[in-house]
């Protein structure tokens, strides 16, 4: 097998992602900009909307998990009176409404929205039906059924009325929660229809729009040293991982997909806080080793870093 093409670039790259191309289109034109060998994201973005695509290159991918189930945090409008196929405002008109809430009755519907609630993904989303995305299959015109899923709302706010027809809202949340879905449901529980017009992510876990840079800016540096600069290291999807310093030996086990003993007085000083089952970022020499787990007096690598 031949060289995969690319340099080996490692770390985050927060794009402000704009309105029009997909998450996957951003991907590939971050991915040239740094000539990268491996590119991936921490969680779509619809193509209307905008903001936060965290962008992991090289040994970064291996910590994109991590990034998705953090919280995330977007702003968006609501457009009363329509309820569109794609639940925003690419779809097709498929109902309208007359009624249009006021600024009380919306404030009292969104309690209902807040904690554990049960959720419908949009039709048009990439959840696989059957080993189909629910997109493809709604484009062909069938009718995609989807399970309800739990989710997590820890705030939602009305931010603005912005006229009799359109609302702007904030809302943070956890994992799996979409907001297209969220606006559709709003507007039914309060007697009425609505699509989302407009969607912008402000964060995603650590990364929130101060450490952003636009694809226009990104893609004016070129392959550059002044590109490099927005290279986030990749330990920074790590944030809320405590870290745990290892000996040259240890990370060298590590790093071999070995486990490592804990069991002396030494490491129990180490561990604090630790318990069996905690995830902890391994370093040494203060370079990122492993993403490990604490088994039964053990370090067990979970994925191994090549940095």
């Amino acid at each position: 097998m031949g060289r995969r093409k690319g340099q080996k670039v490692d770390g985050w790259v927060i794009v402000d992602k704009p309105s029009g191309p997909t998450s996957t289109q951003v991907v590939g034109k971050v991915r040239r900009i740094f000539d990268a060998q491996k590119a991936g994201h921490g969680g779509t973005l619809d193509p209307l909307a905008t903001g936060i695509l965290p962008i992991a290159l090289g040994e970064a991918t291996k910590t994109v998990p991590y990034v998705m189930d953090g919280r995330k945090t977007y702003r968006f409008t609501i457009r009363w009176g329509e309820a569109r196929n794609t639940d925003d405002a690419e779809g097709e008109i498929t109902a309208t409404s007359d009624v249009r809430p006021t600024e009380a009755a919306i404030n009292a519907a969104l309690p209902r929205f807040i904690g554990v609630i049960s959720q419908v993904p949009p039709a048009f989303s990439a959840i696989k039906v059957q080993g189909e995305r629910a997109y493809d299959l709604a484009r062909e015109g069938e009718s995609v059924e989807l399970s309800p899923r739990q989710i997590e709302i820890d705030a939602f706010r009305l931010v603005s009325l912005d006229g009799p027809d359109h609302a702007s809202f904030e809302v943070e949340s956890g994992k799996g929660a979409y907001m297209r879905a969220l606006a559709r449901d709003l507007a039914l529980s309060l007697g009425t229809l609505g699509h989302l017009s407009a969607l912008r992510r402000l964060r995603v876990g650590p990364f929130d729009v101060p450490r952003a840079i636009s694809l226009d800016s990104l893609a004016e540096l070129g392959n550059s040293p002044a590109a490099l600069r927005h290279l986030l290291p990749v330990e920074t999807a790590l944030d809320d991982i405590p870290a745990l310093a290892l000996t040259g030996d240890e990370a060298n086990r590590l790093r071999s997909g070995q486990a490592v003993p804990l069991f002396r007085k030494s490491d129990l000083d180490r561990l604090k806080d630790l318990e069996d089952g905690d995830i902890v970022l391994a370093k040494s020499a203060n370079t990122a080793v492993a993403i490990a787990r604490l088994e039964q007096g053990m370090l067990a690598p979970v994925r191994v870093l090549h940095l």
